[in-house]
């Protein structure tokens, strides 16, 4: 058993609201953090996550900031709302300092930008107090980060090319060289 999921086996209330718009990674992270010991409850939209959160607030939830239906913000104060001791973690893959204090205002424990490691997400949702996570032991490169917001962008323009580039202020040829190419490492 791994220390993090001793750790998790050491809790008295295991319930985790994961909740994120992007079925593959939701299933993905949901599999890996029952994994580790926690019982999660799925939800891919702001409705199905307020249904949960009525249901039962859950010790600890994974949010996805944006979201198709709604901001991941107002779970975060519902959940704090009818259980304040809950301990959240927003995730985006819009990553600012704007939307971080926000989510902290809101009431996050802490702020981590997607494609999250499960293991990461667990190291967060456990520290306490002053305890500061330690930094991901392998954090995604600068050309992935620029290739994951670029695909972002891409998808919100419709998989428009033109609107893609004139948004990101890139010519439209090099826009589409860096589309035609596999995700860096």
């Amino acid at each position: 058993m791994t220390e993090l999921a001793a750790a998790v086996a050491d809790l008295t209330d295991k319930t985790l609201l994961l909740l994120d718009d992007d079925a593959p990674l939701r299933t993905r992270l949901g599999r890996a953090l029952e994994g580790r010991g926690f019982q999660v409850t799925l939800a891919g939209s702001l409705h199905e996550a307020m249904a949960a959160v009525r249901a039962g607030a859950p010790a600890f939830a994974v949010v996805d900031m944006r979201l198709e239906d709604g901001n991941g913000l107002a779970v975060v104060e519902a959940i704090h709302a009818a259980r304040p001791d809950a301990r959240v973690i927003m995730l985006t893959g819009y990553g600012n300092i704007a939307s971080a204090v926000a989510a902290v205002k809101a009431g996050a424990v802490n702020y981590l930008p997607k494609p999250a490691d499960a293991d990461d997400v667990v190291r967060a949702l456990l520290a306490r107090g002053d305890d500061i996570p330690a930094p991901p032991e392998n954090p995604m490169s600068a050309d992935r980060v620029r290739w994951e917001h670029i695909q972002r962008v891409y998808e919100l323009c419709g998989h428009n090319v033109s609107e893609t580039a004139r948004r990101l202020n890139m010519h439209r040829r090099t826009l589409q060289r860096i589309l035609a190419k596999r995700a860096p490492k």
